[in-house]
């Protein structure tokens, strides 16, 4: 399969996902899509980094997911994905680096989409795997995890996980706020205009009561103060959405030991979890 240009994220992607619809859902693994991306934007690089404190000449293990997320954009927008775009909820990622980007080689991203079968509650999640590589060697790996469906819910109102979670279990190891501008800035540099980042009246559009802010916003933050504790570059981290965070809250990060994680807390609550690598 001879891949296809990276369509660029903005207006027209943003206006496809509202729209798309959905169909019948099978179990599947024959979802694929291979795109090329040019190569890596130093300008999009210099301002991600200085919006959430990477050395200003950093290549930060997060800063993939942005080609990353285009490409399962594009893929989910195909027709052969059975999902609405409005609505699902991105639950995990774990992103890996295999080897550092030669940044101004294009690059191929090649994505595998795996949809679940139906949980008992009726929950639908799906998967999508990207690889990125330079002259046949991989550079980095990107799994996403998504609710597609929503299942019905427990009758008894019962604990979901991360409900027993400790904030004192953890070492404090720095903190941030979010300003009430901090999605549509964090939108600005990594192309995600998804309404419930932006404005309350584009939120409560989407049945939101407040924006929230981008779960790898909150990801590629953790990584940051991580980098600066330790003093070293981060090739891999793994974070698990407990909660959304809403703009204008204060952010803690903390460590678990020994384990080697790390959580997110805001407003009370476990937001994000997550290891370092």
């Amino acid at each position: 399969m001879t891949p296809l240009p990276l369509p660029a994220a903005g207006p027209a992607m943003l206006l496809r996902a509202l729209f798309k619809g959905a169909r019948a859902a099978q179990p599947s693994s024959a979802i694929t899509s291979r795109y090329l991306l040019e190569r890596l934007d130093a300008g999009q690089l210099a301002r991600y980094n200085a919006l959430l404190g990477f050395a200003a000449d950093a290549l930060p293990v997060s800063f993939y997911y942005l080609p990353a997320q285009r490409a399962h954009m594009a893929t989910m927008l195909e027709d052969v994905f059975p999902f609405r775009l409005v609505g699902m909820i991105h639950v995990a990622n774990d992103i890996r680096e295999l080897r550092q980007a030669d940044r101004a080689l294009p690059m191929e991203l090649a994505t595998q989409v795996v949809i679940e079968p139906a949980a008992a509650n009726g929950a639908r999640y799906c998967e999508l795997l990207t690889t990125g590589s330079q002259s046949g060697q991989g550079v980095f790996e990107c799994r996403s995890r998504y609710l597609a469906v929503r299942g019905k819910r427990r009758a008894d109102g019962g604990p979901q996980p991360g409900d027993h979670a400790t904030q004192e279990a953890g070492q404090p190891a720095g903190e941030w706020s979010l300003a009430a501008d901090a999605g549509r800035r964090y939108a600005s540099v990594s192309g995600d205009w998804n309404p419930i980042h932006l404005w309350r009246w584009s939120a409560r559009l989407l049945g939101m009561k407040q924006p929230i802010i981008h779960g790898m916003h909150t990801v590629a933050k953790a990584c940051a103060l991580l980098e600066q504790r330790e003093g070293r570059r981060l090739t891999a981290i793994s974070a698990r959405f407990k909660a959304p965070i809403p703009l204008g809250a204060k952010a803690e990060l903390r460590l678990i030991e020994p384990a080697g994680g790390y959580q997110v807390w805001a407003a009370g609550k476990l937001a994000v979890e997550g290891c370092p690598g």
